[in-house]
């Protein structure tokens, strides 16, 4: 049986998680994600795409202005005020504080003047943004480094009293080819992740505002997240409400692959949608996805099976 939480998103506003899946859509105001970089750039053209996928059945609408796809460069604060820029990807720089602000806050902004009721979360590690954003009208944030590549996130986060996603990583998105392999990616996901929430909440972060992520493909090789997925259910020891997010990921793409080539993203829906299956059915509470439309039938199927028991 799934458990059961209320979500805390500050103020008055809470989210009832598991007694059916929730779906968060997938909004890149991006030039360079692996998915769909490039596409929703323009702020009238993300909010457009943001109300469809409202639309075909997203609850949270989760809007990111900087890739940490594979390769990608990142900044990582060293002091109060010292912006460290990490990384080598092949001609790429990172993407500053002040290119994030403008690409993300007027598409918040927008979106939620025409729909107040759009839960908004905002995909940052930059503890300014976050701020920016939950001023803008975000109520969740959600940080791929699990509040570790920014020392101010998690005093950011207990101040704005929001909600937020933690999730696990493995290093930063260049140094993934180098990592050496995991022994039991199950265990190591559950007592980091454990870990890195205590941290938060010892911070001041409020436990009921915290969502984990296991981080499926983030710092992980190939083979590494399949136990991910069949183990998933180990994860709900954790204590915590769980989202997870591996829409169009490469180690779909690696499986489906055909003549010697992983299959693009836009041929990946299929393995994403099966690989939700059988997270929502071992527990899953938040389904993140670029394909919500699909991911609907998925959630109302897999639902219907935990609900039986």
């Amino acid at each position: 049986m799934r458990p059961i939480f209320q979500w805390n998103l500050g103020g008055a506003r809470t989210l009832e998680l598991g007694k059916r899946t929730r779906i968060m859509g997938v909004v890149n105001v991006t030039p360079d994600s692996f998915s769909d970089g490039g596409q929703f750039l323009d702020r009238d053209q993300a909010v457009e795409h943001a109300l469809k996928l409202v639309a075909d059945g997203a609850e949270i609408i989760d809007i990111g202005g900087e890739s940490t796809r594979p390769g990608a460069k990142v900044q990582s604060r060293t002091g109060a005020n010292v912006a460290t820029t990490l990384g080598t990807a092949a001609g790429q720089e990172s993407v500053t504080e002040k290119e994030e602000l403008d690409r993300v806050v007027p598409v918040i902004a927008a979106l939620k003047q025409k729909r107040a009721d759009v839960i908004v979360s905002v995909d940052t590690y930059k503890a300014n943004v976050a701020r920016a954003a939950v001023k803008a009208g975000a109520e969740i944030v959600n940080d791929v480094s699990g509040f570790r590549w920014d020392p101010e996130m998690k005093r950011t986060i207990a101040e704005l009293k929001c909600g937020a996603v933690l999730m696990h990583m493995r290093g930063r998105p260049d140094e993934w080819k180098e990592l050496p392999p995991i022994g039991d990616p199950v265990l190591l996901v559950k007592r980091e992740l454990r870990q890195w929430a205590q941290d938060a909440i010892l911070a001041g972060v409020k436990r009921d505002s915290l969502v984990l992520d296991p981080g499926f493909g983030f710092g992980k090789r190939f083979a590494e997240n399949y136990p991910l997925v069949a183990r998933f259910a180990q994860l709900q020891e954790m204590g915590f409400p769980i989202l997870v997010g591996t829409s169009r990921k490469s180690f779909i793409g690696r499986t489906l692959a055909a003549n010697g080539q992983d299959a693009p993203t836009d041929r990946r829906l299929y393995g994403t949608l099966a690989t939700e299956t059988v997270l929502i059915v071992s527990g899953a509470h938040i389904v993140r996805t670029h394909d919500v439309k699909a991911t609907t039938e998925v959630v109302k199927i897999a639902d219907a099976i935990v609900a039986s028991g």
